[in-house]
């Protein structure tokens, strides 16, 4: 599934699309939407420029074994070794 953010929506929120999908990918994983991994694939940055970003907004991470367990999966997945 696609999502197309029109240049007017970036233009009115005056952010970047990269912005913007930080944006939403920070509140997903403050909802438990969205785990590290997920989160920090949507916003198309590495887990630890994340986790950063996390720590500047003073967000804490919930990150259980569960979460771990999927994000070994996801990398299996991707032929990460």
């Amino acid at each position: 599934m696609s999502i197309l953010i029109s240049d007017e929506i970036l233009r009115s929120t005056q952010m970047t699309e990269f912005e913007l999908r930080q944006e939403i990918a920070v509140m997903l994983f403050q909802q438990e939407r969205f785990t590290l991994g997920q989160a920090s694939r949507f916003a198309e940055m590495s887990q630890l420029q994340f986790q950063r970003l996390l720590a500047s907004r003073r967000i804490s991470l919930h990150y259980d074994v569960a979460e771990l367990r999927e994000d070994v999966e996801s990398l299996k997945e991707s032929g990460w070794r």
